[in-house]
Protein backbone atom coordinates (compact mmCIF):
# COMPACT_ATOMS: atom_id res chain seq x y z
CA UNK A 1 0.00 0.00 0.00
CA UNK A 2 1.13 3.62 -0.87
CA UNK A 3 0.26 6.55 0.65
CA UNK A 4 -0.06 10.24 -1.28
CA UNK A 5 -1.64 13.31 0.09
CA UNK A 6 -3.55 14.54 -3.17
CA UNK A 7 -5.12 18.19 -1.86
CA UNK A 8 -5.16 20.61 -4.06
CA UNK A 9 -5.64 18.08 -7.60
CA UNK A 10 -8.83 18.96 -9.65
CA UNK A 11 -11.04 15.85 -10.15
CA UNK A 12 -10.09 15.60 -13.98
CA UNK A 13 -6.54 14.90 -11.94
CA UNK A 14 -7.77 12.63 -9.59
CA UNK A 15 -9.56 10.44 -12.24
CA UNK A 16 -6.89 10.41 -14.51
CA UNK A 17 -4.37 9.30 -11.68
CA UNK A 18 -7.16 6.65 -10.84
CA UNK A 19 -7.35 5.41 -14.58
CA UNK A 20 -3.48 5.16 -14.48
CA UNK A 21 -3.22 3.40 -11.56
CA UNK A 22 -6.44 0.83 -12.80
CA UNK A 23 -3.62 0.14 -16.03
CA UNK A 24 -1.18 -0.96 -12.86
CA UNK A 25 -3.10 -2.80 -10.82
CA UNK A 26 -4.08 -0.68 -7.94
CA UNK A 27 -6.76 1.67 -6.91
CA UNK A 28 -6.76 4.82 -5.44
CA UNK A 29 -9.29 4.87 -2.31
CA UNK A 30 -9.54 8.69 -0.42
CA UNK A 31 -9.51 7.65 3.04
CA UNK A 32 -11.16 9.24 5.88
CA UNK A 33 -8.59 8.97 8.83
CA UNK A 34 -10.28 8.53 11.96
CA UNK A 35 -11.89 5.38 10.18
CA UNK A 36 -8.04 4.20 8.83
CA UNK A 37 -6.47 4.79 11.96
CA UNK A 38 -9.09 2.39 13.57
CA UNK A 39 -8.64 -0.21 10.27
CA UNK A 40 -5.02 0.07 10.97
CA UNK A 41 -5.16 -0.58 14.53
CA UNK A 42 -7.58 -3.61 14.12
CA UNK A 43 -5.48 -5.36 11.40
CA UNK A 44 -2.02 -4.57 13.24
CA UNK A 45 -0.77 -2.38 9.75
CA UNK A 46 0.30 0.08 12.91
CA UNK A 47 3.08 1.35 10.41
CA UNK A 48 0.19 2.86 8.63
CA UNK A 49 -0.56 5.57 11.08
CA UNK A 50 2.42 7.80 10.13
CA UNK A 51 0.69 8.54 6.71
CA UNK A 52 -2.78 8.96 8.42
CA UNK A 53 -2.51 13.01 8.45
CA UNK A 54 -4.28 15.28 6.63
CA UNK A 55 -5.78 14.66 3.16
CA UNK A 56 -4.65 11.20 2.06
CA UNK A 57 -4.79 8.74 -0.63
CA UNK A 58 -4.36 4.50 -0.21
CA UNK A 59 -3.18 2.93 -3.21
CA UNK A 60 -3.76 -0.73 -2.62
CA UNK A 61 -1.48 -2.74 -4.95
CA UNK A 62 -2.94 -6.02 -6.54
CA UNK A 63 0.25 -6.43 -8.90
CA UNK A 64 3.67 -5.76 -8.99
CA UNK A 65 4.13 -2.44 -6.34
CA UNK A 66 6.73 -1.21 -8.67
CA UNK A 67 4.59 -0.70 -11.64
CA UNK A 68 2.38 0.76 -9.22
CA UNK A 69 4.98 3.19 -7.34
CA UNK A 70 6.27 4.43 -11.05
CA UNK A 71 2.81 5.28 -11.70
CA UNK A 72 2.26 7.73 -8.63
CA UNK A 73 5.57 8.66 -8.93
CA UNK A 74 5.43 10.12 -12.37
CA UNK A 75 1.97 11.93 -11.08
CA UNK A 76 3.78 13.66 -8.26
CA UNK A 77 6.40 14.49 -10.46
CA UNK A 78 4.23 15.86 -13.30
CA UNK A 79 1.17 17.47 -10.82
CA UNK A 80 2.62 19.58 -8.23
CA UNK A 81 0.10 18.87 -5.72
CA UNK A 82 0.46 15.30 -5.72
CA UNK A 83 2.70 14.67 -2.76
CA UNK A 84 3.89 11.19 -1.96
CA UNK A 85 3.52 9.87 1.62
CA UNK A 86 5.41 6.64 1.99
CA UNK A 87 4.01 3.15 1.96
CA UNK A 88 4.42 -0.12 3.46
CA UNK A 89 5.26 -3.37 1.39
CA UNK A 90 4.82 -6.68 3.23
CA UNK A 91 3.63 -4.86 6.30
CA UNK A 92 7.61 -2.55 6.36
CA UNK A 93 7.46 0.87 5.80
CA UNK A 94 8.53 2.69 2.91
CA UNK A 95 9.83 6.39 3.42
CA UNK A 96 9.42 9.17 0.37
CA UNK A 97 12.93 8.14 -0.49
CA UNK A 98 12.11 4.45 -0.76
CA UNK A 99 8.94 4.51 -2.40
CA UNK A 100 10.75 6.61 -4.88
CA UNK A 101 13.79 4.44 -5.71
CA UNK A 102 10.73 1.42 -5.85
CA UNK A 103 9.69 3.54 -8.79
CA UNK A 104 12.98 3.36 -10.50
CA UNK A 105 13.37 -0.32 -10.46
CA UNK A 106 12.01 -2.34 -13.83
CA UNK A 107 8.86 -4.07 -13.32
CA UNK A 108 8.35 -8.02 -12.72
CA UNK A 109 8.04 -9.21 -16.46
CA UNK A 110 11.35 -6.77 -16.95
CA UNK A 111 13.11 -8.82 -14.50
CA UNK A 112 12.28 -11.88 -15.64
CA UNK A 113 12.87 -11.06 -18.68
CA UNK A 114 16.59 -9.79 -17.87
CA UNK A 115 17.21 -13.45 -16.00
CA UNK A 116 16.03 -15.04 -18.44
CA UNK A 117 18.68 -13.41 -21.02
CA UNK A 118 21.27 -13.60 -18.96
CA UNK A 119 20.39 -17.53 -18.57
CA UNK A 120 19.75 -17.99 -22.20
CA UNK A 121 23.32 -15.97 -23.27
CA UNK A 122 25.57 -18.68 -22.24
CA UNK A 123 23.41 -22.18 -23.48
CA UNK A 124 23.31 -19.87 -26.96
CA UNK A 125 27.35 -19.43 -26.55
CA UNK A 126 27.70 -22.86 -25.72
CA UNK A 127 25.62 -24.25 -28.59
CA UNK A 128 27.33 -22.10 -31.48
CA UNK A 129 30.80 -23.22 -29.90
CA UNK A 130 29.47 -26.36 -30.08
CA UNK A 131 28.11 -25.94 -33.89
CA UNK A 132 31.77 -24.84 -34.83
CA UNK A 133 33.22 -27.51 -33.68
CA UNK A 134 30.60 -30.38 -35.31
CA UNK A 135 31.20 -28.03 -38.42
CA UNK A 136 34.67 -28.21 -38.10
CA UNK A 137 34.81 -31.93 -37.77
CA UNK A 138 33.02 -32.52 -40.67
CA UNK A 139 34.82 -30.53 -42.88
CA UNK A 140 37.62 -32.27 -41.67
CA UNK A 141 36.39 -35.63 -41.80
CA UNK A 142 35.18 -34.88 -45.81
CA UNK A 143 38.79 -33.21 -46.77
CA UNK A 144 40.00 -36.54 -45.41
CA UNK A 145 37.69 -38.55 -47.29
CA UNK A 146 38.24 -36.74 -50.32
CA UNK A 147 42.18 -37.01 -49.81
CA UNK A 148 42.08 -41.06 -49.71
CA UNK A 149 39.49 -41.00 -52.48
CA UNK A 150 42.44 -39.15 -54.44
CA UNK A 151 44.89 -41.45 -53.29
CA UNK A 152 43.28 -44.63 -54.22
CA UNK A 153 42.72 -43.91 -58.23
Amino acid sequence: MLAADFRGLSVKELSELRGALRGADAGLTVAKNTLARRAANATGQGALLGFLSGPTGLVWVDGDPAVAAKVLNDFAKRLEHLQLKGGLLDGRELSIAELEHLATLPSREQLLAQLAGGVAAPLRGLAGTLHNMISGLAQALNALHAQRAGEGS
